[in-house]
């Protein structure tokens, strides 16, 4: 009775740390993961040492890891998983055979090892990458649905397969006419289970979730969910595979069915429970005496296996065709060493292939390196962006960008529609059927087919690449809708449109509440939230049931609209908002200006300023004295001294800097972006002789989708440069009247 106490005071013990733990990251604005490492090494046996037995807690954090994989194979689906099927086969394979071969090779010239079994021991090892922290990571980002999530999934699900057969052969490496043998009964038994796995998903597991859901016992449904989940996590245990492999097989059966959301809405707090459970564990593992022992050999294992692995992995995803950005994420985000390595370790250790000094050597770096992953997967998207910055190299990387496309060279008036998800295809028949034109942005080859085999003109490629932008003729399009899964390429693809088209009317799919005032302050028109848009459908028919008229109901959608969903969402908004903009702006180059006492905007309104059109940054919070404004009106004056947080490109912030300063002046009277058609009497003019025909002044001119201000006067204008014109109302009015003589679309 006693050990009973004291496993479940050990239990409550790494729980509560880890919530400490989490918390305290939380505040910090770190990954909440790392919090949870840091809480298990702390009561750990190399920390304060305040649990009595750690090995009671492993068994708890294996179901951890099953519900962690059971949830992603509900998420991912079959029908997900085809679309980067290619590179889950043959970019894992020739990932881990790279790795294996280099690592080898290395450690065998350099007489890190004795021989080749060793080194490819050692290969194999290094190989394998972690699925638990990377989805982890991505579920914490709400990165599970992007493009560069399922590419990083779908490699690591492969490399969770792969663990059955290193484990199965690692016997017979000392004896190489074993080795065939043992392979082929490994792909055997794979075979089998995959076979009745698809069996019982088809035959078995429907009618049997069918009958349990009808007893509404939620109960009985939830144990009978975990049961199928733990039993095929099993049963691939004993097969000599990996846990993760059979927990992720039971999600995609699962996957399948009508009552997959409901199944994954009962697992999620298991999971995030018993993940906690996990990550705490290994933290455990963590030896500071070793770590400080072997500094210097730890620190370069960790940089060579992080760096290493970033190399052999960012040209793989490249080949299979995929964005600069796509391969920087999956590089950086898979470059550590998996929690099964552990496993596959020690077995090595208990058959002599490793020594207890390197053994204890791969522990405390693969510890470290899980550590970093997070921090690794944030820096990410700034370190592509850099590296398309650099000359040669970014023309180089961006020739694969536009993959293909099919579209009139003179598309006009249409709608840019970037995802072909599911809001995305019901948006497309919504407007398809009512005849209006439209371009379809995507990266997915299945979605192209089906947009050729409509008829639908499209571009192949990432939305948010400047590059896919600029072929889109967003000078001529009346709107863009953005439904794509991923916040961060949503936010770049925002801020990259409006740079091309700065009047264009743009509505965005808002995942969660964090991205609803970033997207808005960015300039879109409208953002929306499905969730909330669901509860305003359920109210409204209430309204009307209970006597509403139709008229009060749309007013108070509207109102509700116009605030951006402020009245309905979470009361502690303004707690969250710092949180929000820290996330938002972490994937955006940012920079805090303070404004001088002789600024020329010292008591004007953000308005009056027009600092987007003007410089191309957004201002996303202003500090005032003590008091710090999130997503700032129109409406708000600014003073001297005050600092403002802006985003955008280097070069708009340089313009920003210079209209603060005051060595580029703010012309008199409203402002109005003109764009010019290829028919438009004003090309070949430049803003001197605009001056002295309307008087009125160019401030900016944006030319795919590059800012220029300020405005050379020689500069002559070309067709489809976006125009930022400044005067008088009624001399703008007759420089825009010329233009739509022959350009009729600025009518409209």
């Amino acid at each position: 009775m006693a050990a009973d106490h004291h496993f479940i005071l050990d239990l409550t013990l790494v729980l509560g740390a880890s919530a400490l733990g989490g918390y305290v990251a939380t505040r910090l604005r770190q990954p909440v993961l790392l919090g949870y490492l840091v809480s298990g090494f702390v009561v750990g046996p190399f920390g304060l040492q305040l649990l009595a037995e750690t090995e009671q807690i492993k068994p708890l954090a294996e179901i951890g890891v099953a519900f962690l994989l059971f949830a992603l194979g509900v998420e991912f689906s079959l029908a997900e998983l085809k679309r980067v099927k290619e590179i889950a086969i043959q970019g894992s394979l020739l990932q881990i055979g790279l790795t294996l071969s280099l690592v080898a090779i290395a450690s065998t010239v350099l007489g890190w090892v004795s021989g080749w079994t060793q080194g490819i021991f050692l290969g194999s090892i290094l190989s394998l990458s972690s699925t638990a922290v990377v989805l982890k990571t991505l579920t914490e980002r709400g990165e599970v649905n992007t493009l560069h999530g399922q590419v990083m999934l779908a490699i690591l699900i492969a490399q969770d397969l792969a663990l059955g057969f290193m484990l199965a052969i690692l016997p017979a490496l000392d004896s190489p006419e074993h080795v065939w043998p043992t392979l082929g009964a490994a792909l055997l038994k794979v075979s089998i289970f995959l076979g009745l796995a698809i069996a019982l998903g088809r035959w078995v597991v429907p009618p049997l979730i069918k009958s349990i859901a009808r007893t509404e016992s939620s109960e009985l449904f939830l144990l009978t969910t975990i049961a199928l989940c733990l039993s095929v996590a099993l049963v691939t245990a004993h097969l000599g595979l990996s846990i993760e492999m059979g927990a992720f097989v039971a999600g995609l059966m699962m996957a399948e069915i009508d009552y997959a959301d409901q199944a994954l809405a009962k697992v999620l707090p298991l999971r995030d429970t018993f993940a906690s459970l996990f990550f705490a564990s290994i933290g455990m593992l963590i030896d500071p005496q070793i770590l400080l022992d072997n500094f210097g050999i730890i620190l370069g294992l960790v940089l060579m296996v992080m760096f290493g692995k970033a190399l052999i992995i960012f040209p793989i995803v490249l080949k299979f065709g995929y964005s600069l950005k796509t391969a920087a994420i999956a590089a950086l985000g898979l470059n550590q060493i998996g929690e099964f390595s552990f496993v596959l370790a020690l077995e090595g250790f208990d058959l002599g292939l490793l020594t207890e000094e390197k053994y204890l050597l791969i522990l405390g770096t693969t510890a470290i390196t899980l550590i970093l992953t997070p921090i690794s997967i944030r820096f990410a998207p700034r370190l592509a962006q850099f590296m398309d910055k650099i000359p040669g190299l970014n023309q180089l990387l961006r020739q694969q960008e536009i993959k293909a496309l099919s579209l009139p060279e003179t598309i006009k008036n249409h709608v840019v529609i970037a995802g072909y998800g599911r809001v995305g295809q019901a948006l497309i028949r919504i407007l398809h059927n009512q005849g209006h034109p439209l371009l379809v942005i995507d990266n997915s080859e299945a979605a192209i087919q089906r947009l050729r085999h409509q008829n639908i003109p499209y571009i192949f490629g990432d939305a948010d690449s400047e590059l896919v932008l600029g072929k889109a003729h967003l000078e001529t399009a009346k709107a863009l809708a953005i439904t794509l899964p991923d916040p961060g390429t949503t936010r770049l693809l925002l801020k990259h449109a409006l740079e091309f088209a700065p009047e264009l009317d743009v509505v965005a799919r808002s995942h969660n509440n964090s991205e609803i005032d970033v997207l808005t302050q960015l300039g879109a028109q409208e953002v929306v939230q499905p969730e909330f848009e669901a509860a305003l459908e359920m109210g409204a028919h209430l309204l009307s049931t209970l006597g509403e008229s139709q008229w009060a109901i749309q007013s108070v959608i509207q109102a509700i609209h116009r605030d951006h969903y402020r009245s309905v969402r979470p009361e502690n908004l303004v707690g969250l908002q710092q949180k929000w903009l820290d996330d938002a702006t972490e994937s955006l180059h940012h920079e805090w200006v303070k404004l001088s006492e002789t600024s020329s905007l010292d008591w004007m309104t953000l308005s009056e300023t027009d600092i987007r059109h003007l410089t191309g940054v957004t201002v996303m919070a202003i500090q005032q004295g003590d008091d710090r404004v999130y997503y700032p009106k129109n409406k708000m004056t600014l003073r001297s001294g005050d600092q403002l947080l802006v985003v955008g490109k280097p070069e708009e912030i340089l313009a920003f800097r210079d209209l603060v300063e005051g060595r580029s002046a703010l012309a008199e009277g409203i402002s109005h972006w003109l764009t010019l058609s290829e028919l438009s009497p004003l090309i070949m003019l430049t803003p001197r002789d605009i001056w002295q025909k309307y008087q009125v002044v160019i401030q900016a001119v944006r030319r795919h989708g590059k800012l220029y201000n300020p405005v050379d006067s020689a500069m002559q204008l070309e067709a489809d440069d976006c125009l930022l014109l400044r005067g008088e109302s009624d001399r703008i009015q007759d420089a825009i009247a010329d233009d739509i003589l022959l350009n009729p679309n600025e009518l409209n």
